[in-house]
C-alpha cells in the first residue's frame, strides 16, 4: 500500500480544496433561498476562479471534473450500499482533516436527488488515471491490485508497484464484484 500524504504546493490540488470550498459556501447561502443546484454552483465556482485568473478556463474545466467525477462516484457508493459517506472513505477518518470531510460530505449529501442520476455515469465513467486530481479515499490499480491512499486531495501517481495509470476507487461495492 502506497500512502500519499505529502503536503503538495501542486497548483491543481490546491485549486480541488479551494474549488470545493466555495462550493460548499455558496451552497450554505443557497440552501435556504431553494433546492442546492450542485452542477450550477459547481459552475459558478469553476468561472469566478477563471475570471479571478486564478486557473486558465482548462484547469478549471479539470479541476471541475475531478470534483464532479468524485461526487459521482460517492453517489454510485451510497446508491449501491445505503451506506454512509464515511464508509466509503475506508480509512481512519483521523487522517483525513475534518473540513474536508465536513464539505464534502455536506456537497454530497444536499445533492441527493442528483447523486442519483450521476451514480449511472459513475459507473460508465469510474476509472482514474495516473496525473489527474482525486479527494480522499483508496484508489486501487486496475493491473496489480495495489492501494494508493490519499488523506487529502492530491495528484494520482503512477502505481508504486506495477507503474500502471489507470486506478478505480476502493469500496465495499467494487470489492462485491471481484
Amino acid at each position: 500500500m502506497t500512502p500519499v500524504t505529502e503536503h503538495s504546493t501542486d497548483k491543481l490540488v490546491q485549486a480541488y480544496e479551494q474549488m470545493l470550498k466555495q462550493t460548499h459556501a455558496t451552497i450554505e447561502r443557497a440552501q435556504q433561498e431553494s433546492l442546492p443546484r450542485f452542477r450550477e454552483l459547481l459552475e459558478q465556482s469553476r468561472d469566478n476562479m477563471v475570471a479571478l485568473g486564478e486557473l486558465t478556463r482548462e484547469e478549471a474545466d479539470k479541476v471541475s471534473d475531478y470534483i464532479k467525477r468524485d461526487i459521482e462516484d460517492a453517489a454510485s457508493y451510497i446508491v449501491e450500499t445505503g451506506q454512509e459517506m464515511r464508509d466509503w472513505w475506508r480509512f481512519d477518518l483521523q487522517l483525513m482533516e475534518k473540513r474536508m470531510l465536513d464539505m464534502f460530505t455536506q456537497v454530497a449529501d444536499q445533492t441527493s436527488v442528483q447523486l442519483a442520476q450521476w451514480a449511472e455515469n459513475a459507473r460508465q465513467m469510474s476509472l482514474y488515471q495516473a496525473g489527474e486530481i482525486t479527494g480522499p479515499g483508496t484508489l486501487i490499480c486496475d493491473r496489480c491490485g495495489a492501494a494508493t491512499h490519499f488523506v487529502k486531495a492530491g495528484r494520482i501517481p503512477a502505481c508504486a508497484d506495477c507503474g500502471n495509470t489507470g486506478f478505480r476507487r476502493h469500496s465495499e461495492h467494487a470489492d462485491k464484484s471481484i
